[in-house]
């Protein structure tokens, strides 16, 4: 059975959501931040050499990252689901913007968030590129979703569960504002309307404002 070590407010968060929506059997373990750092605790670094998450088990398996540990799951137990094969229509946009949420999306965030704490002035030329570069790829998400449902297309899949963290929880550590896009507002609402989402986060995240507007 796969083990996911999910660690509260995190990109775990893909991994509990995908197990839900394959409905496929699996141990959850949940591991709170530090009340003052917001960091792992030392429980939870000792899992894998990077001290980051997620880390998923399986059997003899210990893997990170939550790209890889997505695709693991569906090649073992998805049987087709979630994914679109290379025949299908829609198979670039799949591929690209699943790739999208960690190459672009989640990284613009993550910039903008150190950057957030080093209290620079807002007119420091490093603030100001990185935000156009979040501006960016969240105008890019908005386009596409003005013209799909989902990112991949017509169908729900993988790429969506990697890309919602960044337009969710991850605003807990760099809020900003979804009032301009109304294609994604609309879309988490789509999201949010999933049962296999609420499930994932009423286990996972239990108690945590969900930030779909």
């Amino acid at each position: 059975m796969l083990t996911v070590h999910h660690l509260g407010m995190s990109q775990s968060e893909r991994v509990v959501w995908l197990c839900e929506e394959l409905g496929i059997p699996y141990e959850l373990k949940l591991y709170d931040r530090d009340s003052v750092t917001r960091l792992a605790p030392p429980e939870y670094k000792a899992l894998h050499p990077l001290g980051a998450a997620p880390v998923m088990e399986d059997g003899d398996v210990l893997l990170a990252e939550s790209g890889a540990i997505v695709e693991y799951i569906v090649a073992r137990y998805g049987n087709g689901r979630l994914v679109l094969a290379p025949g299908h229509p829609d198979f670039a946009s799949f591929l690209y913007w699943f790739h999208f949420a960690n190459g672009t999306l989640q990284p613009a965030t993550g910039r903008n968030m150190i950057l957030g704490r080093l209290d620079l002035p807002a007119d420091n030329p490093l603030i100001k590129a990185m935000k156009a570069r979040l501006d960016l790829a969240l105008a890019l998400v908005e386009a596409r979703l003005g013209t799909a449902m989902y990112l991949s297309g017509d169908e729900f899949t993988t790429a969506d569960i990697m890309a919602v963290f960044s337009l969710t929880t991850m605003r807990n550590f760099l809020p900003f504002d979804l009032a301009p896009y109304p294609a994604i507002r609309a879309y988490l609402q789509r999201i949010a309307a999933r049962p296999a989402y609420q499930r994932a986060m009423q286990k996972g995240d239990p108690g945590m404002p969900l930030l779909l507007t």
